[in-house]
């Protein structure tokens, strides 16, 4: 059998399973949620983090929901206490092309990558009391895209070379590439377990891994252009996705199917980044159009609409107290 052969044959299969998925779908999340009122949310503006010169790229927060770490491409890294709006650490990079960051559960490290094509793995803690690199993971054939602490030992980054990787810090070695996507994976979030995550990609699908074989155990389709934004809803069931082609989607791991699409006329731009809240009643959106729209998850209907920067929202992050916070200049707002 040939090369054309097989790749027909395996396009006969993904058309088989959509098929299927479509047969499986008896019922639309809207049409069970006609007796739920629609939820109208009051914003605020709480604080504005200054200190970055140049666009801030990404951010993550850490366990407490006080710090958070931004990335920007004035190439610094800064960790913020986020009650007194002041910076606990600057930490200067090698590379100012940073694209992503992230805080590691135990609050001992944080970690960056962009078109270096490494993953910079910072000791926040040292006996020196001063911050410093303590690992460098090469290994990627392409730029670093989004990175995620599993613990202080492991890491989990994704690339522009198609792929996703675990790492061990310790010996700064690659234990895994995960392979299976057909371009850029732009995106990753871990499930609340820690054994699975999930990846977005501009092939527009998005992946469920298994952390411990490395298999793809799911694909999900839906979306027309390249996924940007992926998130894990609290409950480890649902995730959340962000696109160029100006939507959302809300797919459920457990009838293996998108059950929510969130967007309309009046937004025309790609969206950026992704989060829900804790209940998962709530998903925020990050859009180029300099604007944060808030989703009612089950009436998929727009809660509120968050202006304050005055440029694309880079980035987003919600922590575990409901505050969200993000943008290309710091701002976080606290439901009220």
């Amino acid at each position: 059998m040939g090369g054309d052969d097989l790749a027909a044959e395996a396009a006969a299969l993904k058309q088989k399973i959509r098929d299927c998925r479509k047969e499986m779908c008896d019922t639309q999340l809207i049409n069970e949620t006609g007796d739920i009122e629609t939820i109208k949310l009051t914003l605020r503006v709480r604080k504005t983090l200054r200190g970055h010169l140049s666009k801030v790229y990404a951010m993550d927060w850490a366990e407490d929901s006080r710090h958070l770490v931004s990335a920007s491409q004035d190439g610094k890294l800064i960790v913020w206490d986020a009650y007194t709006a002041n910076k606990v650490n600057a930490i200067p990079l090698r590379s100012s092309w940073v694209m992503t960051c992230t805080y590691a559960p135990s609050g001992n490290f944080v970690a960056c990558g962009g078109l270096d094509n490494l993953c910079s793995i910072y000791n926040l803690k040292t006996k020196e009391g001063n911050v410093k690199v303590t690992r460098e993971l090469a290994g990627h054939n392409g730029y670093l895209s989004c990175c995620r602490f599993i613990s202080d030992k492991q890491i989990l980054t994704s690339s522009g070379d198609t792929t996703c990787a675990l790492w061990d810090i310790e010996t700064g070695q690659q234990t895994t590439a995960l392979v299976g996507h057909e371009g850029d994976v732009n995106c990753i979030s871990l499930a609340p377990d820690g054994n699975t995550f999930i990846s977005g990609s501009c092939d527009t699908s998005s992946k469920l891994w298994d952390i411990r074989d490395g298999m793809a155990n799911q694909t999900f389709y839906g979306h027309e252009l390249d996924i940007n934004a992926i998130s894990f809803m609290s409950n480890g069931l649902n995730f959340a996705t962000g696109s160029d082609d100006a939507t959302c989607r809300m797919f459920d791991i457990r009838s293996d199917q998108e059950v929510a699409c969130y967007g309309g006329e009046h937004i025309i731009c790609g969206i950026t980044s992704v989060a829900f809240s804790k209940s998962g009643r709530v998903l925020f959106a990050g859009y180029d159009d300099f604007n944060c729209h808030v989703w009612d998850v089950l009436k998929l209907e727009r809660a509120a609409q968050l202006m304050g920067h005055e440029n694309r929202v880079s980035c987003l992050g919600v922590n575990e107290e409901g505050v969200a916070r993000g943008g290309t200049s710091p701002l976080y707002w606290k439901l009220g």
